[in-house]
């Protein structure tokens, strides 16, 4: 049963999708933890701009990497809003290399982030959301694509796609549902930096739509799914791409 007033944890929100899905979930109703690792700036003005909506909001700095910050996001939470009952794992890293030349600091760093992150957050939440909560995690439809340099980042998502399935069927008798979102190529800086225009434009050919994503489509997404329409659709990973795969 979902009450009236509901709270988010939203990591990454200083800016992109995070930012995106952060005052989606705030314009419906929801009290907001804008969590950000480095871009204070980023994450007050999503704050600033949730607060001049009529919303509430706090911004909380941590690394989701330390296994520290959720603990803290959770306690940011209780203190200020009384509980927690939707958490959005938005955060993550993306350094594209093959698998032959990737160095193993970038592999531990995105098994911290992507994985290790995800997972401290989902374990948190098992123990503390309320019932009838919502978890969700970001995926990316690289994993079905599957193309060079994508290895390990594809892989620590593949992982969160795993988390997710088992989690739902662990959480399901508290009617906590677990999901997880999928993009495909969204117009964010994590995505756009480093690419040659061509490289955009031929990405975007791809796509029925004829366009890249926009971080206010994914943040569509997670509202159906943390809201009363989306109950009873748990252990699911929608691929929000445009029809790309």
């Amino acid at each position: 049963m979902l009450h009236e007033q509901r709270t988010a944890i939203v990591t990454g929100a200083s800016k992109g999708i995070g930012a995106a899905i952060a005052l989606r979930l705030a314009q419906d109703g929801h009290a907001i933890i804008a969590n950000y690792a480095s871009d204070e700036v980023g994450a007050n003005e999503i704050v600033d701009a949730i607060k001049k909506a009529g919303g509430q909001a706090i911004a909380v700095q941590g690394d989701i990497s330390d296994a520290s910050c959720m603990p803290r996001l959770f306690d940011a939470a209780d203190q200020e809003f009384g509980s927690v009952d939707v958490l959005v794992n938005n955060a993550g890293i993306m350094r594209l290399s093959a698998v032959a030349s990737t160095s193993d600091a970038d592999f531990e760093a995105h098994c911290a982030i992507n994985i290790g992150g995800v997972f401290r957050g989902m374990r948190e939440a098992a123990n503390r959301m309320n019932e009838g909560g919502a978890i969700i995690s970001l995926s990316s439809s690289v994993v079905g694509l599957y193309q060079p340099t994508y290895g390990v980042y594809a892989a620590t998502k593949a992982a969160v796609e795993a988390m997710t399935h088992v989690l739902a069927k662990e959480l399901g008798s508290r009617d906590i549902t677990v999901n997880a979102v999928a993009p495909g190529p969204v117009g964010t800086d994590l995505f756009i930096t480093g690419k040659p225009e061509g490289v955009i434009e031929s990405i975007k050919e791809m796509n029925p739509f004829g366009r890249l994503g926009t971080p206010e489509d994914i943040a569509a997404a997670v509202s159906l799914l943390v809201g009363p329409d989306g109950r009873w659709i748990s252990g699911q990973t929608l691929r929000a791409n445009g029809g790309i795969v």
